[in-house]
């Protein structure tokens, strides 16, 4: 399986006549689920404390659309998200209701140089917003607490074939529209044989994340055996908040078909205010079956919280540390 992360979308190439390609390409994606929670306790036990796929019941994830127009060396993207995944994703906070997920402008200065400048989806962690590009549905706990997206400009530098450099200004922490306080945020990735050390700095005033180291990768056990890995620290000075964690993805394909995978995630969140810490263990059991564009997802997930944290209702009337949920989603990409 291929890094999530590294890539903030996969362009379907459009039909094209034997030596002529179109300059204008469409791609896109529908996904819909089914959860649920295995008690009786109402709205009060549904929420995972991460992003998306938090209904019970059946529920919409979202529609993505996705256009590309490519001169060559300079083009334009624009990627519009329709549902409940993507008003989360984008915050509402722009026209239209939060529909732009992305939209930017690119120049390819040289061969091995590419100037971006827009908004984009973040450079920081293992998962991506849209559905089908993730191997599990539901999102990790270090996902769904950093930035989904950023509004500034990017240079990605081609070192060599394996080695990378990414450096970027932007706006602060998911400010998306624009940045009121007059502060921007720096954002720096370097990428080494598919191995990623990202980095984001902002002051942590207004809102902003302050600051994060993230390493993503994986590697090829075998043929048929993939193990991601995503580890993140964030410190804010500004509020007094922060988190440190880790995730590992083992992945096995046992057909053209079908694959199996877990996300093992523990992660602890920080604040000074508090006496303890409020650490979480996240196992989620994912398989994928493909059909054609199809991809048919069931998952099973157990978010258990320590340090006498009790944040779920119990179906009694009461409240319990754990929480334990089945889904199955339905994603069909174009």
């Amino acid at each position: 399986m291929a890094i999530a992360i590294i890539s903030t979308l996969s362009f379907s190439v459009s039909a094209q006549e034997e030596e002529t390609t179109s300059k204008f390409s469409l791609s896109g994606s529908v996904d819909a689920y089914y959860r649920t929670t295995f008690k009786d306790a109402g709205e009060a036990d549904t929420a995972t404390f991460t992003s998306f796929a938090n209904q019970t019941g059946f529920a919409l994830g979202m529609a993505n659309l996705v256009g590309t127009y490519d001169m060559g060396d300079t083009g334009v993207v624009v990627d519009l998200v329709f549902g409940p995944r993507g008003t989360e994703a984008t915050f509402e906070n722009d026209v239209l209701n939060g529909i732009i997920n992305q939209a930017y402008v690119y120049w390819n200065v040289s061969e091995g140089t590419t100037l971006t400048m827009g908004r984009f989806n973040t450079f920081l962690g293992y998962e991506v917003i849209a559905p089908q590009a993730n191997f599990n549905y539901s999102v990790s706990y270090l996902f769904s607490n950093g930035p989904f997206s950023h509004l500034g400009i990017k240079a990605d530098f081609a070192l060599s074939d394996d080695v990378s450099l990414m450096l970027a200004v932007m706006n602060p922490w998911d400010t998306n529209d624009i940045s009121d306080s007059g502060e921007y945020s720096l954002g720096g990735q370097l990428g080494f044989y598919d191995q990623f050390l990202n980095l984001y700095y902002d002051s942590g005033k207004s809102g902003g994340l302050g600051f994060e180291i993230d390493y993503t990768g994986g590697f090829d056990v075998t043929e048929d055996f993939f193990f991601g890995i995503n580890a993140a620290y964030n410190d804010n000075s500004e509020t007094g908040t922060g988190f440190y964690g880790a995730a590992i993805y083992p992945q096995l394909t046992t057909s053209d078909s079908f694959a199996i995978g877990l996300r093992g995630e523990y992660m602890t969140f920080t604040d000074d205010a508090l006496e303890d810490d409020s650490p979480v263990l996240g196992l989620t059991l994912t398989g994928s079956f493909t059909k054609e564009n199809l991809i048919i997802k069931p998952e099973v997930r157990l978010d258990t919280w320590g340090n006498d944290l009790e944040p779920y209702a119990d179906g009694d009337g009461g409240f319990t540390s754990n929480q334990s949920s089945f889904l199955i989603a339905a994603i069909y990409s174009f």
